[in-house]
């Protein structure tokens, strides 16, 4: 039997229609438009005439950039920065949440008051950099790595998860013979599968478009990261390999642009899933 709907979830779905459609519109044209002035002619692009469709397609800001040496070693340096980073912060929070999920665990209250302290109150930027400096760790990856390691926003998310998950699952782990550290590998983490993959994407999302600690850090220009150059042609106005390029320079901005986020655009459909299922979860529990 058909279930006759009122005018008002009517009105409401329509309503509801409208504004997701505002939305992806809106969120959708940026896109759009950078790559239509990435393949367009630089006269169009400065003179506004480029709207949403590109004009007098051309690739010369693709091929000046794909011809770039450094490009390639900026990308390789941000992909290895962010994978390590995402590796190393996903192992190192789920190893400090297990723990406080607990509620024996002894000083528990002491740890999450000075972990929710940080949350309000940080050493500053200046303090920061000299215990990079003291560590020995500028001009390298750690530098990039360790002061932002750990997220005590994320931590209190995956121990809010792992503090939701059946105790019982543990405990008949326990009396096969498991002990706590298979407990936590072979039990806990495929079971928090959603919580680390969202974790693990707004991660490598920060990381990948860092560039401040880079340029606090890194004075080696082999051991820049791909959003330094980002910043250079987008900000700075500076040209790719040293040349008198201004006749290309706002193709090419646009063009630096598309190349820096298409990885994370096609990185996401795969992982859009788990990612949904996380993010519900932290809003529930959290």
């Amino acid at each position: 039997m058909k279930i006759k709907e009122s005018f008002g979830s009517k009105l409401f779905d329509a309503v509801n229609i409208f504004l997701m459609s505002i939305l992806i519109i809106v969120m959708v044209y940026p896109l759009v438009y950078v790559f239509s002035a990435s393949i367009s002619d630089n006269a169009m692009v400065m003179s506004g005439r480029v709207v949403l469709w590109p004009k007098a397609i051309n690739l010369i800001a693709y091929e000046r950039l794909l011809g770039n040496p450094d490009l390639w070693i900026s990308y390789w340096n941000t992909i290895r920065y962010t994978a390590v980073q995402t590796f190393l912060s996903l192992a190192v929070t789920s190893a400090m949440a297990y723990p406080l999920a607990k509620k024996g665990l002894p000083g528990r209250p002491l740890i999450l008051f000075l972990a929710a302290f940080t949350l309000m109150f940080g050493g500053g930027m200046i303090p920061t950099f000299l215990v990079v400096q003291k560590l020995g760790l500028l001009d390298t990856m750690w530098a990039i790595v360790l002061p932002s390691l750990v997220s005590t926003w994320y931590l209190f998310i995956m121990r809010t998860f792992f503090e939701g998950l059946p105790e019982e699952l543990e405990d008949a782990a326990t009396i096969d013979g498991c002990g706590t550290m298979q407990v936590f590998l072979k039990i806990v983490l495929p079971l928090s599968l959603p919580v680390l993959v969202s974790i693990g994407l707004f991660t490598a999302v920060n990381q990948w478009n860092s560039f401040f600690d880079a340029l606090i850090y890194l004075n080696d220009r082999s051991m820049y990261p791909l959003q330094i150059m980002l910043r250079n042609i987008i900000i700075a106005g500076s040209n790719v390999q040293g040349e008198g390029n201004t006749d290309y320079i706002e193709t090419l901005k646009y063009a630096m642009i598309t190349i820096a986020t298409v990885p994370i655009l096609c990185v996401y459909p795969f992982i859009q899933k788990y990612f949904v299922q996380g993010t519900m979860i932290g809003g529930i529990k959290g």
